[in-house]
C-alpha cells in the first residue's frame, strides 16, 4: 500500500516515511491518502515543473527528458498521533490529517523561491491553503506546507528554531 502513487512524481511511501518507529506503523487512513494526493497533484507537480522550468533548465531543454530535473524532496508528510508526538508536532497538526507535508530545501534561496512559487500557484489557480511556513533549525531549511480540505487561512510565517 505505502508505494501507491499520489501524482506522477509523488509515491506514498515518501510521504508517510519517518524516522521514528511506532507500533502503529504511521499508515495513514484513506481520508489522509486522498490530502495528500490533493497536496501533491495540485500543488507540488506544480511547484516541481515551475521550479525546474525556471532555475534548473538550460534555455530550450526539454523538462521531460532533462537530466537538470531535481526532485521535490519531502522531509515530512503524514503523521499518526504517535510519530506527531515524537516529532514535537502542535495537538492539532496538519500532518495529523495527511494536509501538510514538510519540503526539505538546500537553503534559504530555495525556500523563498518555493514559496514563492506556492503563492503564484494559489493566486493563479484561486485555489487557498492553510498555512505556508518558511522554517530554519541551525543550518537545515525547510517550508512546511499545508492545504486543508475546508476552511484554509493562508497562514504565512517564517519559524527559526
Amino acid at each position: 500500500m505505502l508505494c501507491a502513487l499520489c501524482a506522477e512524481h509523488f509515491v506514498l511511501g515518501e510521504l508517510t516515511k519517518t524516522k521514528y518507529r511506532t507500533e502503529d506503523g504511521n499508515i495513514p487512513s484513506h481520508v489522509a491518502i486522498e490530502n495528500l494526493k490533493r497536496i501533491c497533484e495540485n500543488w507540488l507537480e506544480d511547484l516541481r515543473y515551475s521550479y525546474n522550468t525556471l532555475y534548473c533548465l538550460e534555455p530550450g531543454e526539454d523538462y521531460e527528458s532533462s537530466k537538470n530535473v531535481e526532485p521535490i524532496i519531502i522531509n515530512s508528510g503524514y503523521r499518526s498521533p504517535a510519530v506527531n508526538k515524537l516529532a514535537g508536532g502542535a495537538a492539532n497538526s496538519n500532518h495529523l490529517t495527511g494536509c501538510a507535508v514538510d519540503i526539505l530545501c538546500t537553503g534559504k534561496e530555495q525556500m523563498i523561491r518555493y514559496a514563492s512559487i506556492l503563492l503564484d500557484i494559489a493566486d493563479g489557480t484561486k485555489q487557498e491553503f492553510d498555512e505556508l511556513l518558511l522554517e530554519q533549525h541551525g543550518s537545515t531549511c525547510w517550508l512546511h506546507f499545508a492545504v486543508r480540505p475546508k476552511d484554509n487561512r493562508r497562514r504565512i510565517a517564517f519559524l527559526k528554531a
